[in-house]
């Protein structure tokens, strides 16, 4: 026995319907008008039940960085992370419960973390984010950011600013990799490990090609930013006379498990690409505006046929972790970019890109994603007597084109209930706003220094 979720709306293709949502164990067991004998009957009068988001990209050590760095360009804004970053690894466990704790609250039951890692203590760092993760009990996918060149190598022209050979080897690298993924990659318990280059700006081929022997190896999904800056487009040619996108394919990083992160300067024929290999953008609005990086084509995307999923990226570039407040943007952005209204994003087609494409584009769709009988209980039910989602005209529309403040009740993951009455349940929230709140108070301002080793070089190349 386990959860039913009675008398409530779920979306159909007329509309919505009225229904009983039976969940037995891990998985949802029926939809269905009749109610049988459960142990927890929960009222679902009022209220909406969707599949769970996925956060497809964000990184969760930037939390304690939120509202610290000025509006730059991504390359510059990159030199102030790294001087801003923490080297305590309690920092990297509160980032991840914070991550974890808001995308639950914003509709979403997933996370890919392209994580950033302490050197010294890449495996602590990874320990700190999976207890986080395991103690809220959200779907994880870590997919350790790594790179073997050194920080000026992603800029164009940029070897020729004075630097040091980066300190790992692309072999220290790979085996760190492989030891992440013995120690920590567990699906059955939520955990799951990814590989995680950083993207071709700073990553030799033999990483690339190590990282993608270790996908196919362990069956993992495999995570980069791609081509997020004009920069990075321009760098793809000087590096390999071709685009950056040509280049993947060619040495056969992009595939069905693949989700490349932003994909803001692609080609026609680069969407071809995605297409053929079934790889997935993961669409970050929010980041890619406050860093001047461009507008995503999306919509060129989703007619090409190429799978689209949203993410917030890090606290750092977004200054939030707000699922909901991605997907609008992600939404409405697009309504600029083309005049044929019918071409436009709608409410359901954001869900449905938020959860199924999510889904897919960390190759779980055939587990998550929809609410089908048979599938992984991920689910999350909205308050629709929250006063945000009133008056009652179209939930979904108002869920994604509205401005909805505090309207998840409830969250399964797994099957197991971790939302419930707006409260998370598996971990303290007020306690973590206490720790936060204390960090602040003790927090000084950084000095930003590396900016000024790199910003005249990156405005020569710029044409600023």
């Amino acid at each position: 026995m386990g959860d039913v979720i009675q008398n409530v709306l779920i979306p159909v293709r007329d509309g919505y319907a009225t229904v009983n949502v039976e969940i037995t164990n891990d998985r949802i067991s029926a939809i269905r008008h009749h109610l049988d004998t459960f142990e927890t009957v929960i009222d679902g009068q009022d209220k909406l039940l969707l599949p769970g988001f996925v956060n497809g990209h964000t990184h969760s050590s930037q939390a304690l960085q939120r509202g610290l760095i000025p509006q730059l360009p991504l390359e510059l804004w990159l030199a102030d992370v790294l001087d801003s970053s923490s080297n305590d690894l309690d920092a990297y466990y509160l980032g991840a419960l914070f991550t974890a704790v808001n995308t639950l609250l914003s509709g979403g039951t997933c996370v890919m973390d392209h994580a950033y890692l302490l050197a010294g203590q890449e495996l602590e760092s990874i320990r700190a984010a999976v207890r986080a993760y395991k103690e809220v009990g959200i779907r994880a996918f870590i997919a350790p950011l790594t790179y073997d060149e050194p920080f000026v190598a992603a800029f164009p022209s940029g070897r020729s600013l004075p630097h040091q050979p980066y300190s790992q080897s692309t072999a220290e690298i790979l085996e760190l990799m492989e030891a992440v993924v013995k120690e920590f990659h567990d699906p059955e318990a939520g955990i799951n490990i990814a590989v995680g280059p950083t993207g071709f700006q700073r990553c030799s081929d033999a990483l690339f090609e190590g990282c993608a022997e270790l996908s196919d190896r362990y069956n993992l999904c495999r995570h980069i930013h791609l081509l997020e800056t004009k920069a990075q487009k321009m760098l793809a040619y000087e590096k390999y006379g071709v685009s950056g996108v040509e280049h993947l394919r060619r040495i056969g990083f992009l595939d069905h498990r693949t989700s490349l992160a932003h994909s803001v300067w692609l080609t026609d024929e680069d969407i071809e690409h995605l297409v053929q290999t079934r790889s997935t953008v993961v669409h970050n609005p929010s980041s890619n505006l406050r860093l001047g990086s461009g507008i995503a084509p999306i919509l060129k995307y989703i007619e090409a046929g190429v799978n689209v999923a949203f993410g917030c990226d890090g606290s750092a570039s977004n200054d939030g972790q707000d699922l909901l407040e991605a997907i609008k943007l992600g939404t409405v952005l697009h309504n600029v970019t083309d005049f044929d209204y019918r071409h436009w994003i709608t409410p359901r087609m954001a869900i449905d890109m938020a959860a199924m494409g999510g889904a897919k584009g960390v190759n779980l769709a055939d587990q998550t994603g929809s609410l089908t009988v048979g599938k992984k209980a991920d689910m999350v039910l909205y308050d629709l007597t929250n006063l945000s989602l009133l008056p009652h005209t179209d939930p979904i529309g108002l869920l994604v084109l509205g401005r909805p403040t505090q309207v998840v009740d409830s969250v399964w993951v797994n099957g197991r209930r971790v939302v419930a009455n707006g409260q998370v349940l598996m971990t303290d929230a007020d306690h973590l706003k206490q720790e936060l709140l204390n960090r602040s108070r003790k927090a000084s301002r950084p000095q930003f220094q590396t900016i000024h080793q790199v910003e005249s070089h990156y405005r020569k190349v710029m044409g600023l």
